[in-house]
C-alpha cells in the first residue's frame, strides 16, 4: 500500500499541536501564540479535551513551556528575516504552522522542514485537504533516519544554500538523542554560513529542577520510557553552551523558564508560567 494511505501524524508532534491549541481555547488572553490551525491538521474526535493528555490544569507548564519556545523561536525568524536571512531550518517539524500561520515572513523565506517520511506524506496530505497547500517556498524534507538517510544531504538536495545564513531550529528532540548526536547535529549546523543561529531547547538534570518540579518530571520520564521513546539525553546550561562552542558556533545564550516568564507572561491573572525543567540555546556561527 502507498506511504501516503498509511501515514499517520507523531503522537508526540499531536500532542504538542493540541496543547497550542488547549492555550487559546482554554487560557486567558492575551495568549502568547494563536496557533489553532496544528489543531486542524491532526483534526481529533470531539472529545479531544477529555483526554488525560490535555487536563487544563495538570499540563499548564508544559503547555507554557511549547508555546513560549514557539513564540520565542518565531520572534527570532520574524527578526533575522528583517535583517536579511532568507532560510528557515526546522528540525523534527511535526505539526509546525508557523508557514501557514504567518505567510506574510514565510512567503519572503525558502522554509524547510525535515521529519520522517510518514510524517512529512500526512502532512503533505492534510495540508492539501485543507487547502494550504504546499507552496514552492515550503519545502516538505523526508529523512528516513532509521535507513541511515543524511538530513544534511537532504535539505541540500531539496534547495538550502550552506553558503547563506539561516535560522536552524530544533526543539523537542535533544532528548531522544544521545549527547554524540547532538553533537554532529550541532557540528553540521556551525558549517552553515556565518551568521546562521540555531535555537534548540533541553531538558535539565532532575537535580537542577526545583523541588516541586522534580515529580513532575519523573512522571514524564516515565511516560516516555513506557512508549518506547525514553529520554536519553539531560544538559546543564553550561553544559549545553559549552558543546555548542566546541561544535564550532561563535557565541551562545541561554533562554531560560525564567526569561520566557519575563518575556512572555508578565502580568498575567491566571498564573501561567512555563515548567523550568525545559530550556532553550540561541547559538550564532
Amino acid at each position: 500500500m502507498p506511504e501516503e494511505q498509511v501515514a499517520v501524524a507523531d503522537s508526540t508532534a499531536v500532542r504538542v499541536a493540541l496543547w497550542r491549541a488547549l492555550h487559546v481555547r482554554a487560557d486567558a488572553a492575551p495568549h502568547v501564540l494563536e496557533d489553532e490551525v496544528g489543531l486542524r491538521l491532526a483534526a481529533p474526535d470531539d472529545g479531544w479535551r477529555a483526554r488525560p493528555d490535555m487536563d487544563r490544569r495538570g499540563t499548564s507548564g508544559m503547555r507554557a513551556s511549547i508555546v513560549a519556545r514557539a513564540r520565542l523561536i518565531e520572534d527570532l525568524v520574524v527578526a533575522e528575516a528583517r535583517r536579511g536571512v532568507t532560510q528557515y531550518v526546522i528540525l523534527g517539524a511535526g505539526l509546525d504552522t508557523f508557514a501557514q500561520r504567518r505567510p506574510d515572513v514565510a512567503a519572503g523565506l525558502r522554509v524547510f522542514e525535515v521529519d520522517r517520511p510518514g510524517t512529512q506524506a500526512w502532512k503533505r496530505r492534510r495540508l492539501t485537504a485543507l487547502g494550504f497547500g504546499v507552496p514552492d517556498w515550503l519545502r516538505l524534507v523526508p529523512v528516513d533516519f532509521e535507513a541511515g538517510d543524511s538530513w544534511w544531504e537532504e535539505l541540500a538536495a531539496a534547495g538550502l544554500d550552506a553558503g547563506r545564513p539561516a535560522v536552524v531550529a530544533s526543539t523537542g528532540v535533544s532528548m531522544y538523542l544521545t549527547r554524540e548526536a547532538t553533537a554532529a547535529t550541532l557540528r553540521q549546523v556551525a558549517r552553515l554560513a556565518p551568521g546562521t543561529t540555531l535555537a534548540t531547547s533541553y531538558l535539565l538534570p532532575l537535580d537542577l529542577l526545583a523541588p516541586e518540579e522534580r515529580p513532575l518530571m519523573e512522571a514524564t520520564c516515565r511516560a516516555a520510557r513506557a512508549s518506547g521513546t525514553p529520554f536519553v539525553s539531560f544538559y546543564a546550561p553550561e553544559d549545553m553552551a559549552a558543546l555548542a562552542r566546541a561544535c564550532g558556533f561563535r557565541e551562545t545564550r541561554r533562554v531560560s523558564a525564567r526569561t520566557l516568564t519575563e518575556r512572555y507572561f508578565a502580568d498575567r491573572s491566571d498564573g501561567l508560567r512555563p515548567a523550568g525543567a525545559e530550556e532553550l540555546l540561541v547559538a550564532t556561527v
